[in-house]
């Protein structure tokens, strides 16, 4: 087991702060399953945090602070994100917390930040059961997971009305159990029939019994609940099973770059829900002020990046609601802080950002991606700002 100081020296020790910085901390996975998202979790925060500090700060009242990042790795471990948030505040001393990535270390992290009184703005914890439990100290900006899937059924259904049945599977976590239980009631909502709704056990590495299952169901759409890995294995495992539905749409995967490069062509055709893309049409009070422009400016500072996830965009935009509410608070006292923050109401470049009671945002759609035979990704969904039509039907991976 790595001891917690060399896990510091593994991330790199924040250099010596002076007494006006405000330190942001977190607990982001940059190992286990969802090292991926998690890299661009802390991407994304680290640019609003260097764009902030170019602009010259945060103000708050007649002072000026720059802000850092204090972040350890949490392994993809909920129980990991627990102790490293107790760390972050009782031996770091930061000032205010940032989401981890996923939303079961996010459920472990809202309890810590509400015994503490230290608002803790998240971009990618998605279940909603974490803003059950009267928590008034989290707050979330992104789509709650039940909405997830819902852009892809619509699509589906507005170019081929015939399509009528659906099968679900999904991880058997917070997040993916809300997200497939909200694809299948939407689904039944318009009329399908879903014929198949299961859950795998998480970090399975092999799912074909379930969809071997699915195959005897020959549904129209097959929509799965999940992460980047258990995307990426539910497509390799039924290209070699020959699944061959009309469709198919996962709720995390297929918007991003890896989605792509770890399956070649067999990512063709296939949708993916998204909390954000370049091509939306939002006009923000912000540094970047449109989805276009903040994803050039990201991708200018990060070459290695194709495209920008929306986890990166999700996760800036927290790092902005922050700025806003700390210069409305016109203090950093967390308890202002958390005020603030309940009152924002304000359009960013991500989208518009406003908490109901339970510290949700409820204006926050989702939109539709797919990776087509040109090999490029483009939004499909909603019609009004897709980049290119759908798609459709998917041909069976015989017949490519």
């Amino acid at each position: 087991m790595r001891t917690l100081s060399a896990l510091v020296i593994l991330l790199g020790a924040l250099p010596a702060l002076a007494a006006d910085t405000l330190v942001f901390g977190a607990a982001i996975s940059i190992t286990g399953k969802t090292a991926k998202e998690g890299e661009y979790t802390r991407d994304g925060y680290q640019f609003a945090i260097d764009r902030i500090n170019q602009m010259g700060g945060i103000r708050v009242g007649g002072k000026t602070y720059q802000v850092a990042l204090k972040y350890y790795d949490d392994e993809t471990k909920p129980e990991r994100t627990a102790q490293l948030f107790e760390k972050l505040i009782n031996e770091d001393k930061v000032n205010l917390l940032l989401g981890p990535y996923g939303s079961s270390p996010t459920g472990t992290a809202a309890p810590i930040a509400e015994r503490y009184r230290i608002p803790m703005v998240e971009a990618n914890g998605a279940a909603e059961s974490i803003f059950s439990k009267g928590y008034k100290y989290s707050f979330m900006i992104i789509s709650p997971a039940r909405m997830y899937l819902r852009g892809i059924i619509d699509a589906v259904r507005a170019i081929d009305p015939s399509a009528k049945t659906v099968a679900v599977l999904g991880e058997n976590e917070s997040f993916s159990k809300e997200v497939a239980v909200g694809a299948a009631e939407y689904a039944r909502g318009k009329g399908m029939n879903v014929v198949y709704d299961e859950l795998y056990p998480t970090n399975a590495q092999d799912v074909s019994a379930l969809l071997t299952a699915i195959k005897g169901k020959r549904p129209d759409l097959i929509l799965g609940s999940g992460h980047l890995q258990d995307s990426l294995l539910t497509v390799k495992q039924s290209r070699d099973l020959g699944v061959s539905p009309k469709a198919m749409g996962f709720s995390v995967g297929p918007s991003t770059p890896e989605f792509r490069a770890n399956l070649g062509k067999s990512a063709d055709y296939i949708f993916g829900g998204t909390q954000w893309t370049e091509a939306l049409e939002y006009e923000g009070d912000d540094p970047w002020k449109t989805p276009k422009a903040f994803s050039e400016a990201f991708r200018a500072t990060h070459p290695n990046y194709d495209t920008t996830p929306y986890q990166v965009a999700e996760s800036a935009a927290a790092v902005i609601a922050y700025q806003r509410a700390i210069e409305k608070a016109g203090s950093i006292e967390p308890t202002k802080v958390r005020d603030a923050l309940a009152a924002v109401d304000m359009m960013t470049y991500f989208g518009r950002i406003k908490f109901d009671a339970r510290g949700v945002n409820v204006y926050k759609p989702m939109a539709v991606e797919q990776y087509q035979p040109d090999g490029k990704k483009y939004t499909v969904w909603p019609r009004e700002v897709a980049e290119k039509p759908p798609v459709y039907p998917m041909p069976p991976w015989d017949k490519r």
